[in-house]
């Protein structure tokens, strides 16, 4: 009777064991189960890095506007030789425009993106303006611009481009090297002086020392920009070339003078003068330096 006893308690204690396994069996299986399942808890201190990536690329310039390469892979599509490379890029709010003058008027259109999405109804495609521009001889020509949207600095971007035969093509562009427009800061001196007539010193280097700008010259200021009227010291002079711009006498008789942009107060600025005084004309280079601390208002 007492073997018969232990033996069912050994039967007993052996179903405990085995059922005792199973459930720690379980859940092992069900702990790797949640381990592979690729659910990942994140943490609520943690941010996606594309976020941070967005907002420096938002950072890289403060609002203004400045002067910019614009560099793409094709010889055919690139910017006007007057523009030596370079469009205007504005910046406000974190936003990036770059406005670039072609080469002629055959690319009609431009899209950011892929050549199939430019093609594709309701595609919102890049409508050219009209831009005149100046080339070194003083002569100038109607082309077309752009407005191009720039989505960050020193990067690769699609953008396609139309042309008169009607067919799209993929290209690539860079926009680098942003430097603040020669006028940025100095603009800022203009805009302390009240609208109005003034004089102020310049500073004349360049040429023979034949001729020269008089000085003081009389400026004038209108809604924050400035205008120099200035005359030379020889009637010889038929035109001058400032920031590219070509500029012609404003009298007919006596020392030839000129209204010319002041892109920039106490900074020197280069302007061509050409003159008629040797056997053919001659375009000489000249720098002019308008002193912001001499100006007071015109009698």
């Amino acid at each position: 009777m007492m073997k018969k006893w232990n033996l069912i308690v050994g039967a007993l204690l052996l179903a405990v064991s085995l059922t005792a396994g199973c459930a720690g069996e379980s859940s092992t299986q069900k702990t790797a189960a949640q381990e592979n399942s690729g659910e990942t808890k994140v943490s609520p201190d943690s941010e996606p890095a594309s976020e941070d990536t967005d907002s420096e690329k938002e950072a890289e310039l403060p609002d203004g506007i400045y002067t910019a390469e614009f560099d793409t892979d094709s010889s055919m599509f690139q910017v006007n030789e007057a523009c030596d490379g370079k469009g205007t890029l504005t910046v406000e709010n974190g936003e990036m425009i770059l406005h670039i003058s072609l080469m002629s008027k055959k690319i009609l259109n431009l899209f950011p993106g892929l050549a199939e999405d430019a093609a594709k109804e309701g595609a919102e495609l890049l409508i050219p303006t009209e831009d005149t521009v100046t080339y070194s001889d003083g002569m100038t020509e109607e082309v077309y611009g752009f407005d191009v949207p720039v989505p960050a600095l020193d990067e690769e971007f699609d953008l396609a481009l139309i042309g008169t035969k009607g067919k799209w093509y993929d290209h690539k562009v860079r926009v680098s090297n942003p430097e603040p427009q020669a006028d940025g800061a100095d603009g800022e001196k203009a805009l302390q002086w009240e609208d109005g007539s003034y004089t102020a010193e310049l500073s004349f280097e360049g040429g023979s020392g034949k001729a020269r700008i008089l000085s003081p010259a009389e400026i004038h200021i209108s809604q924050g920009a400035a205008t120099a009227v200035v005359q030379w010291s020889s009637p010889n002079y038929d035109y001058m070339i400032v920031g590219g711009e070509k500029y012609l006498p404003v009298n007919t008789e006596g020392d030839s003078v000129f209204e010319i942009p002041v892109p920039a107060f106490d900074e020197p600025v280069d302007v061509i003068g050409d003159t008629v005084a040797m056997s053919t004309p001659h375009e000489i280079e000249y720098t002019l330096t308008f002193h912001s601390d001499t100006m007071k208002a015109a009698e």
